[in-house]
């Protein structure tokens, strides 16, 4: 069943859990990632990525086909816009059925954060839609996987204005974690992730989960993460599943369930990791 994001994080952040955040290219990780979720009884937030993922018809796809099949998971779901840029983009979620919208203004200076954040807000509230936005900056590679250097630490002194000034549901915040694939494993600011969640009135959300060490995001879940962002991970294990299923074919018209197989089996394995990992599962 469809809701926002401001429910889900308010029981997550009520009983010390996160609530894990896929980002779904594709209709087989839709499908792997709700039936996983919905076996080990976790809430989700299936999000999909601003940028080619959604051209041309892939605004109708992806959260088309989350939204007609909401309805036969007895879970909690979120559909979520990631990353945009503009508000464009936010407009474009409203009018398409999205129940959560971050708008990510964390390239900007802080007084230009706060304007286009707010703008979002108004724009998402009227529709009874979520909103996220970001203070600091995570690194590492950008969506077009173009290097986009070290990460900016969100500042304590700073998130207390931003969120009374902007009005938002939810905080994405950087304390060390980068997008993409790591070089080089991170040191996660725990200390830093205390003071944010003790100023911060809103659910504080992490960027770039995939490959950080298990250790230090249940570090940050037990201090205040109440929302994790997962792609990476996923990625390689549809590569995976993807090799497996290309050696194992024998003729030259294998069933279905053979070439998908193995790609849906690798895609849970990672989702059932990461909600153990989250502590979310039975939580519905």
């Amino acid at each position: 069943m469809l809701t926002t994001l401001k429910e889900v994080l308010a029981d997550a952040r009520n009983n010390g859990y996160a609530v894990p955040a896929f980002d779904c290219v594709e209709d087989i990780m839709v499908r792997a990632i709700l039936e996983t979720c919905e076996l080990m009884r976790s809430p989700v937030v299936l999000m999909c990525l601003v940028g080619a993922d959604l051209d041309g018809n892939g605004w109708a796809y992806v959260p088309g086909l989350i939204k007609a099949v909401a309805d036969f998971h007895d879970i909690p779901i979120v559909l979520h816009l990631d990353h945009a840029p503009e508000l464009d983009s936010i407009k474009r979620a409203v009018d398409a059925g999205f129940t959560s919208v971050m708008i990510d203004g964390s390239a900007h200076p802080f007084e230009k954060n706060v304007e286009i954040t707010k703008t979002a807000v108004r724009i998402a509230h009227h529709k009874g839609i979520s909103v996220e936005g970001e203070l600091g900056w995570v690194g590492g590679f950008d969506l077009q996987a173009r290097s986009t250097g070290r990460p900016i630490l969100t500042e304590a002194k700073e998130v207390e204005n931003f969120v009374s000034m902007t009005g938002l549901d939810a905080l994405a915040v950087s304390i060390g974690t980068s997008h993409g694939v790591y070089e080089s494993l991170p040191n996660l600011d725990i200390e830093r992730l205390k003071v944010l969640n003790q100023v911060s009135s809103v659910p504080l959300v992490l960027h770039g989960g995939s490959g950080t060490p298990n250790d230090q995001i249940q570090q940050a879940v037990k201090n205040g993460i109440c929302k994790m962002n997962i792609y990476a991970d996923n990625r390689i294990a549809m590569a995976r599943g993807l090799k497996t299923s290309a050696e194992s074919q024998t003729r030259p018209d294998p069933p279905a369930q053979k070439l998908f197989g193995p790609l849906k089996s690798e895609i849970a394995k990672v989702v059932k990791e990461k909600i153990d990992l989250l502590l979310s599962a039975d939580r519905v």
